[in-house]
């Protein structure tokens, strides 16, 4: 499995507005990607603007099909407009 950490800043007095985006995006991740098998955001408990969303994926191909879905394509550009730092991605091979 592929594991992604992605590391947001978002500006603290647009928070709400963030995460009801996400949520959006998300619940199109949960219902239509079956190689997606965990897709979640996470806010940080020191940092009211640090966010990550934790992504596990069956395989490169699902992977890929997430990136390549319309619905994400759209949510995306919405989703940078909160950003107020490039983000940090980490990407990861699962064990055992």
């Amino acid at each position: 499995m592929i594991g992604i950490l992605a590391k947001f800043s978002i500006d603290t007095a647009r928070t709400a507005e963030f995460e009801a985006v996400f949520a959006e995006l998300a619940a199109k991740v949960r219902a239509s990607e079956p190689g997606a098998k965990l897709y979640q955001l996470a806010k940080s408990r020191k940092d009211a603007g640090s966010y990550t969303v934790i992504e596990l994926y069956a395989d490169q191909a699902a992977f890929d099909h997430h990136g390549s879905t319309d619905y994400f394509k759209a949510a995306f550009p919405k989703l940078k407009d909160f950003f107020t730092a490039p983000p940090q991605l980490e990407f990861l091979d699962t064990v055992g």
